[in-house]
């Protein structure tokens, strides 16, 4: 999944606490990989680092080549795998990634990409062979998540998927817990007191609704998807007629398939027309007839995450 928002939370830490620090970019692959152009490592100048490239082949020696970028202060472009220099160095499934290994002098364009992604912002950051200055931009019309332009190289990425969880139930807490051990931020509407409270430290907002209209705090980016666990169905018109027509890449409801044939009347009796209906993604999850709340949570989460990546194409 695309999520880079720790690789820069790392970098942002460690230049407040004024160590060096280096990005690292997956610019290109060459057969096989683990992950795809666009990924990133960072590594600070006392040697720890996040973010990974292969199942833990090359980790180290790139930990090594940033420690060195770090104290020449000028950017570098290394292959791992095959064709690299690095005889010693292999991938197990027989590919090559090439890596640019970039220092970072400023701070401020660590802060201020940072700030971008918290704010959900699709953007292109700008790194170059030749030259150590990062630009980071709002996102440019591309084809593919890394191009090259002589010596420029742009990495084009997209917000993280998020989840709009809406409903009541254990099986609402079982899919923030899950989602956020799997990296994915969950904002959750609930008008039962004792789920707010459970998710209250987990989720990044955590709304108590207090009748069952529509709220002006269920406003889902096109990154965003709309999970509705509603045992009392009559929450759930108002808001699914929300949000069905908004950007959200994904809006599912768990049931049966008899209840929403009966969700599918009620949603066309307050006015939601069919094209928007149909877009509903019922019964929810990957595995059919689940009950159990674990099960039901990982169901839905593999599901999202699926048309995550169907519609935006696979990210690093």
């Amino acid at each position: 999944m695309n999520n880079i928002s720790p690789i820069f939370e790392f970098l942002q830490a460690k230049a407040e606490s004024n160590q060096k620090i280096a990005l690292v970019t997956l610019t290109a692959v060459t057969g096989a990989s683990t992950r795809n152009p666009g990924a990133h490592m960072a590594v600070a100048e006392d040697g720890s680092s996040i973010g990974s490239f292969s199942g833990g082949c090359v980790e180290t020696a790139v930990v090594a080549e940033a420690l060195d970028v770090i104290s020449a202060g000028q950017p570098r472009e290394i292959r791992f795998g095959a064709g690299s220099p690095y005889l010693d160095i292999r991938l197990p499934c027989g590919g090559g990634i090439d890596l640019l290994f970039t220092p970072i002098v400023d701070g401020t364009i660590v802060a201020d990409i940072f700030e971008r992604i918290k704010k959900r912002e699709p953007l292109t950051i700008i790194l170059d062979s030749e030259d150590r200055k990062i630009v980071c931009e709002t996102q440019r019309a591309h084809r593919s998540s890394v191009e090259r332009k002589g010596s420029q190289v742009l990495v084009h990425h997209i917000p993280a998927a998020k989840l709009n969880i809406l409903g009541h139930g254990p099986s609402v807490e079982s899919l923030v817990r899950l989602s956020g051990s799997y990296g994915i931020d969950c904002a959750v509407f609930s008008p039962d007191p004792e789920v707010i409270a459970a998710v209250q430290d987990l989720a990044i907002t955590a709304d108590l609704l207090k009748t069952p209209n529509a709220t002006k705090r269920l406003d889902p980016d096109p990154w965003t998807a709309c999970i509705f666990y509603f045992h009392d169905h009559d929450w759930e018109a108002a808001l699914m007629k929300q949000a069905l027509p908004s950007s959200a890449f994904y809006v599912g409801a768990m049931g049966s398939r008899q209840t929403h044939a009966l969700r599918e009347t009620y949603l066309a009796d307050i006015g939601v027309p069919e094209e928007e209906r149909a877009r509903m993604v019922a019964p929810i999850g990957l595995i059919p007839s689940t009950r159990d709340p674990a099960t039901l949570a990982l169901s839905t989460l593999a599901q999202v995450v699926e048309s995550y990546h169907r519609h935006f194409g696979y990210r690093a």
